[in-house]
């Protein structure tokens, strides 16, 4: 696993009350939280890795897998 995985667990595990460990191949649509706890966990992990993307672009990452590819891509 990633440092950004690890990173990423670690805000799912502070906002989100999934119950179990996080899928990061699991579509978001999958995953059961509302909208105010996925606004909340894009700008957290906007704010963690100094992404300073809109919320909305975030829609453009099918997986949290997409996600941590994004972020280690920018190095």
């Amino acid at each position: 696993m990633s440092t950004t995985q690890d990173r990423i667990k670690e805000i799912i595990a502070k906002t989100l009350d999934l119950g179990h460990e996080p899928d990061f191949n699991a579509q978001f649509s999958e995953a059961d939280i509302n909208s105010m706890e996925a606004v909340a966990f894009f700008k957290l992990v906007n704010d963690e890795f100094g992404l300073d993307m809109a919320i909305e672009d975030f829609s453009k990452f099918k997986d949290l897998q997409a996600l941590v590819e994004h972020i280690d891509a920018r190095g």
